[in-house]
């Protein structure tokens, strides 16, 4: 049986980097009881794979990573086992049975992810005295200009070089909310887009100085396309499916 256990990243630990995270559920699991199954073989390990690795310093409210499980156990029990053991920076939200195919596996599927960004400082340059607009308030006012430019151009890292890329078609939704500007971009193996350099463009095309580590990052979810399509469809029609609606319970009956 295959399942998917989402989480919550915060506090201290948006500090630790993905192995570490890795290696802290194998942990965690073992002293929770919950049934995982292992790779056989001379050096046997947990069977178990992350959706979509967290970046170092950001905190979440929708991570994901799935595991085989060698016997049932109820998802009630599996959540209260986990979260009785686990400590302060990870929480535990669900865990729920998938489908058994590998291509419905979590890092399979991601093709988006929903960000907030909220601007760190309160007096930056002299942008919060008195009849100053503030950095929020300049981003605010220039994001429906900068969503309505028909090319997004930004230099983008890859292995080997640097390649300028046109990232407005990875920019599924955007908007200024209240606790910062959200963001729903393109994520997973076949395209990926990230939040920073989104805000990069947005703060240059505002007239921003950059400046580094000035934003608070928070992921707040991630999806699959409903349509099972390929990422890359940014138009208005295409709609995605949290990893977690993908999955269903499992009832006391083990079912």
């Amino acid at each position: 049986m295959k399942t998917r256990i989402k989480f919550r990243k915060y506090g201290a630990l948006r500090f630790i980097g993905h192995l570490d995270v890795m290696r802290y559920f194998q942990k965690l699991l073992r002293r929770a009881e919950i049934p995982v199954a292992y790779t056989s073989g001379y050096s046997p390990h947990m069977i178990m794979s992350f959706a979509s690795p967290l970046g170092i310093g950001l905190t979440s409210d929708g991570e994901y990573f799935d595991i085989e499980l060698k016997e049932p156990i109820s998802s009630r029990e599996a959540v209260r086992r986990m979260n009785a053991a686990t400590v302060e920076g990870i929480d535990i939200l669900s865990f729920r049975q998938i489908a058994e195919e590998k291509k419905w596996t979590g890092m399979a599927i991601v093709t988006a992810a929903d960000y907030l960004a909220k601007w760190k400082y309160t007096d930056t340059m002299g942008y919060s005295v008195p009849g100053n607009p503030s950095f929020d308030e300049i981003l605010s006012e220039r994001l429906p200009a900068f969503l309505k430019q028909p090319e997004i151009f930004v230099l983008k890292q890859t292995k080997r070089s640097e390649k300028e890329v046109d990232i407005r078609p990875l920019i599924y939704r955007m908007e200024s909310r209240k606790d910062g500007i959200f963001m729903r971009l393109a994520a997973g193996s076949v395209q990926n887009l990230k939040p920073e350099l989104v805000m990069a463009a947005l703060c240059r095309f505002a007239d921003i100085p950059e400046m580094p580590d000035c934003f608070w990052w928070h992921r707040l979810e991630l999806y699959a396309a409903a349509d099972n399509e390929a990422a890359g469809l940014a138009d208005a029609g295409h709609k995605f499916v949290t990893l977690e609606d993908l999955g269903r319970e499992i009832g006391e009956g083990h079912e």
